[in-house]
């Protein structure tokens, strides 16, 4: 379980397979054979690499969202608006929690190798 503190009331926020799933019918792509495919875990993790606060609201609000305890918008919004919050700190934290989740590791690793092939395209001119 992921936790943030936000004015003194803990907050847990659940990235499991529900998540995934949830997450998942968010986005879609069309796939090489021109099928719809979803795709929200793999944009949610390219966000966080990316360090994107807005969609980083939504995916915390997403993992909340079954929890007992649940964090308004506008509440986690203010947190992350906060100088005294740490995001990039925060963004490598569950950054972190996703690369040693069960639900979200592999989705991590595609992420990052994708990245790497674009760089290497990039870095050849490609």
């Amino acid at each position: 379980m992921f936790e943030i503190e936000i004015n003194g009331i803990t907050y847990g926020f659940k990235f499991g397979l529900g998540f995934a799933r949830e997450i998942n019918k968010t986005k879609q792509m069309t796939g090489e054979n021109g099928e719809k495919v979803d795709a929200g875990l793999n944009y949610a993790v390219a966000s966080i690499i990316d360090e994107n606060l807005v969609e980083l609201v939504d995916i915390l609000l997403l993992a909340n969202k079954t929890e007992k305890v649940r964090v308004s918008k506008a509440d986690l919004e203010a947190y992350l608006e906060d100088n005294d919050t740490d995001v990039d700190e925060l963004f490598k934290n569950l950054l972190d929690f996703f690369e040693n989740n069960n639900s979200t590791k592999k989705a991590v690793e595609t992420i990052k190798k994708l990245i790497e092939v674009q760089k290497a395209k990039a870095e050849k001119g490609e």
